[in-house]
This record gives structure tokens, C-alpha cells and sequence, in this order.
């Protein structure tokens, strides 16, 4: 498969999603002097951004990939 703007760029995003939902799934954990409700709303927000991410991955990466490939990226990632 040659290297296209189309293969490359689902594979960016969702290194870059996975960052983001790295930070709203565990970022709360350092923070203890923060009411939870804040801390759930700031998870929230920053989850909202991961999905901005991954959606247009998906979308894009269906042309090039297969699901189940885009699956494997999104869960093979170190985070």
C-alpha cells in the first residue's frame, strides 16, 4: 500500500486521540485537591476533543483500511 495523505492521516489521528483520552481517563489521578465534579467535567471536555479526533480518523481511514485494521491502530497504541 503506497503511502497516502489518506493512510497516513487516520494513523496521526488516532495517536493523537489516544493522548487525549490518555489525559481525560487518568490526568484526574494527580489532581486530589479538586472536587470530583470538577474533575468529571474537565474529563468530559477533554474526551470531547478525543472524539474530534477519532471521528474524522474513522471516517477518513474506512477508504484506506479495513475496520478491523483502524480497531487494531486504536488499540495497539502505548497509551
Amino acid at each position: 500500500m503506497p503511502m497516502t495523505r489518506a493512510a497516513i492521516a487516520p494513523i496521526l489521528l488516532l495517536i493523537a486521540s489516544n493522548v487525549f483520552m490518555t489525559f481525560a481517563w487518568y490526568g484526574h489521578l494527580k489532581v486530589e485537591h479538586k472536587p470530583i465534579w470538577l474533575l468529571i467535567l474537565v474529563s468530559w471536555g477533554i474526551a470531547f476533543f478525543e472524539y474530534c479526533l477519532a471521528v474524522p480518523a474513522n471516517r477518513i481511514g474506512r477508504g484506506v483500511y479495513d475496520p478491523m485494521e483502524l480497531r487494531r491502530c486504536r488499540r495497539s497504541s502505548p497509551w
